[in-house]
């Protein structure tokens, strides 16, 4: 089931030093360094997404990890200059190894110095957490010190697939701060539908949509709960409101064509196959 993207959170040049324990000059430093890309406001001041948020918390952790700073620095310049320039530092998952700055990326670790892969002791140490994913939790739950519904949000959003039970909490904690925040309400209604919990899944698509009456994914989430439980022409109703919010998803025609052929009516079944068909191979 798709899931509510998060909106982008962002935090001013004071806020992320106060948060970090970064001076203002230090931050400065890091942006004209190249090795992060802050947007400006409509005033000019710096504007720190999330992400960059966790990046920070991750290169101020692996300075604890024993890596001399100048060679950090070298490593974080070498490394950008190896990327595509459209590919930011901040997407990357890093780490230390033997006192240096090390990249893991498809399942192997390689140094951005030299360039070359290197053997991946962590994975031969079952249990010793990266010191990225660990950075980027104590960064998550920095992050969360404003309490704003959003950012619980957004930290249910991060974690939703390494662990579901936090993102749970996470988007509960958002929903007492706002019952009415719609994505929050569309992601957990999708944990507690994989979880089998239908009702409880049915209840927060609904509330989804009573805060926001266009969301096309709480409306298509609502009527796969609703064919789950048996509400067949419900189900159908707001697959067909799924499409008029979003003309293009590919997957509500199918479950229309699955429906109709259920319901007796092969004529249908074959037109939302053929919009179906027609979406999804181009």
């Amino acid at each position: 089931m798709p899931t509510a993207a998060p909106q982008d959170s962002h935090y001013s040049l004071e806020q992320v030093g106060a948060l970090l324990g970064l001076s203002p000059a230090q931050l400065r430093g890091y942006v004209r360094a190249g090795l992060l890309e802050p947007e400006h406001d409509p005033d000019g001041a710096l504007r720190f997404s999330f992400r960059d948020l966790v990046f920070l918390r991750v290169v101020k952790d692996l300075a604890r990890a024993r890596i001399p700073a100048r060679r950090m620095r070298h490593a974080l310049r070498r490394l950008r200059e190896r990327l595509p320039a459209d590919r930011p530092l901040s997407g990357l998952r890093l780490g230390a190894q033997a006192g240096q700055l090390v990249v893991r990326e498809n399942d192997r670790l390689w140094s951005p110095e030299s360039g070359q892969f290197l053997f991946d002791f962590e994975r031969e140490a079952p249990g010793v957490e990266p010191i990225a994913l660990a950075a980027r939790r104590r960064a998550e739950a920095t992050a969360m010190a404003a309490t704003t519904a959003e950012g619980w949000y957004v930290l249910g959003s991060e974690v939703e697939d390494a662990d579901p039970d936090e993102a749970r909490r996470a988007y509960r904690r958002a929903l007492e701060i706002d019952p009415s925040h719609a994505g929050a309400h569309v992601n957990l209604g999708c944990l507690e539908h994989e979880a089998g919990h239908l009702t409880a899944a049915e209840r927060h698509y609904r509330a989804a949509l009573e805060a926001r009456a266009g969301d096309d994914v709480a409306a298509f989430n609502l009527g796969v709960v609703l064919e789950d439980l048996g509400r067949l022409d419900e189900a159908r109703a707001w697959y067909e409101r799924a499409l008029t919010a979003d003309p293009s998803c590919a997957d509500a025609h199918y479950n229309l064509a699955r429906l109709h052929d259920r319901l007796g009516d092969p004529a249908a079944a074959l037109r939302h196959l053929k919009h179906y068909r027609r979406l999804t191979e181009g």
